[in-house]
């Protein structure tokens, strides 16, 4: 007797209290290999090392120019521009430009060259607290000869590059964090030395600040110089008023540029030696290895009993 469409669907469903029968019958597997999944995820979670997280908080320094600039403005700005001299525009946000800056690569690849922070940075692989040393990884940098050793494929040389370092550092080290609503700055650096971290943090914030003025000053000095080649060019009185006054400006610039440390980010908050790891969470990978080894003895089970035992 031939079944109809609705016998044969009805055949191959498969019903709740199936399953849950089968999943019984299994018990011991579903048990056994979560039991398994649970001691290795522990040894897993033992073998990854503790990661430290130092961080400062900035807030960004206002720009004190602009008011000569806009008196001069609405007193000759017509004039100026007959003479081809540009008065300035939209007011310049320098803590913005220097939050982009201190994520570029060029500075960061400069940062890291100056601080000799290659090897701590890519060739490290865990902390030891009791020497306060970074443990290197032997396959990957020589500690004796200060010497790269890394195995890799062409056209990766066994030196990390300057693009291979400023991923990774990006990716695993330096995290920014800027609130806009109460235009504070975050800067956060994470690495297996607590010790490491805090100097890195300390480090990046002085450099950015340098960096900025002495963009600065070079910027004053560059026009400065145009603007008294601009005056020595020039008999007319108002316009000779303009150059003699925005000489000043810049002159005022660059002195202030000069005396000030934090020129850019002002330490709201400086960093500390962190004592607490901030990862990694084991707790959660043992939870997560054991659920998943639960689900594949699930898997398992099933599959053992609807398709293999079935055939």
């Amino acid at each position: 007797m031939q079944l109809s469409e609705t016998d044969i669907i009805k055949k191959n469903e498969i019903e709740l209290t199936e399953v849950l029968s089968a999943l019984w019958k299994g018990k011991w597997i579903i048990v056994l290999l979560s039991a398994i999944f649970a001691v290795a995820s522990v040894f897993i979670a033992l073998s990854i090392p503790n990661t430290y997280k130092a961080s400062v908080m900035l807030s960004p320094v206002e720009d004190t120019d602009g008011g000569m600039l806009s008196n001069l403005k609405s007193e000759f700005g017509g004039l100026a521009a007959m003479a081809g001299v540009n008065l300035g525009g939209a007011k310049s946000n320098k803590s913005a430009l220097a939050l982009q800056v201190m994520q570029s690569r060029a500075f960061l690849n400069g940062f890291i060259e100056k601080y000799n922070l290659k090897p701590q940075i890519m060739a490290t692989e865990g902390w030891d607290l009791a020497t306060n040393t970074l443990i290197y990884k032997p396959n990957v940098y020589d500690t004796q000869q200060k010497k790269w050793i890394r195995d890799v494929d062409v056209p990766f040389k066994p030196e990390p590059d300057v693009q291979e370092v400023y991923e990774f550092f990006t990716s695993n080290n330096l995290t920014v964090v800027e609130e806009k609503e109460k235009g504070l700055v975050t800067v956060l650096i994470t690495h297996y030395s607590p010790h490491l971290a805090k100097q890195m943090a300390d480090n990046i914030v002085s450099e950015i600040n340098d960096y900025m003025k002495s963009e600065a000053i070079t910027e004053a000095e560059v026009k400065i110089e145009y603007l008294k080649q601009a005056l020595a060019e020039t008999s007319v009185a108002d316009m000779q008023k303009i150059f003699y006054q925005l000489i000043e400006q810049q002159e005022q610039n660059k002195m202030l540029a000069q005396t000030q440390s934090q020129y850019v980010f002002k330490i709201i908050d400086p960093a500390i030696l962190p004592i607490k790891k901030a990862g990694p969470k084991r707790a959660l990978i043992c939870l997560g290895i054991t659920f998943l080894g639960a689900l594949l003895a699930m898997g398992f089970v099933l599959f053992r009993y609807f398709v293999l035992n079935r055939r």
